[in-house]
């Protein structure tokens, strides 16, 4: 997994505890339930059979990918008192950019989903964002330059 660091919340590592979960027990229900089908039909690979090792193949690749989630994941939680007023992850910014306003979480990219206002500490705002105050404008060019002026930054996570 090179090393990567899953920054999610709790309900989010509980969720993917749960398919992770799921997914072992369909794993070993088709391992020991099914039995494969033959390799060869006659002289030809029998397409059923690839078809079988080929959904044997992602989920088990689905389970690895879970499993190093898992294992290298570090809970987002909210900062001490002292650093509520910096944005970081787990932060709800409100922001006003050209006289516009918005307000969105910063998350882990697992948990980014822009339609729902939660953009990943990776994105280009989330990135430029972090470790800013209110009252801070921050410029950011992606595809254009846009200036963001932080307004409020709150923690609502556990």
């Amino acid at each position: 997994m090179d090393g990567k660091i899953y920054y999610i919340t709790k309900e989010k590592l509980h969720e993917l505890k749960k398919e992770y979960e799921e997914l072992l027990e369909i794993e070993r229900k088709k391992s020991l339930g099914e039995t494969a089908p033959k390799i060869f039909e006659s002289e030809d690979l029998n397409p059923e059979f690839v078809s079988f090792q080929e959904d044997i193949g992602f989920l088990r690749s689905r389970i690895d990918e879970l499993k190093g989630i898992v294992e290298h994941h570090e809970l987002i939680k909210s900062p001490t008192k002292d650093k509520q007023g910096i944005v970081s992850l787990g932060a709800k910014v409100k922001i006003d950019v050209d006289g516009q306003k918005d307000e969105f979480v910063i998350v882990g990219t697992l948990e980014a989903n822009p339609a729902l206002g939660k953009i990943s500490n990776e994105s280009p705002v989330g990135k430029a964002l972090l470790g800013h105050k209110i009252g801070d404008e921050v410029s950011v060019s992606s595809p254009i330059k846009t200036t963001y002026k932080i307004k409020n930054i709150k923690y609502e996570i556990g």
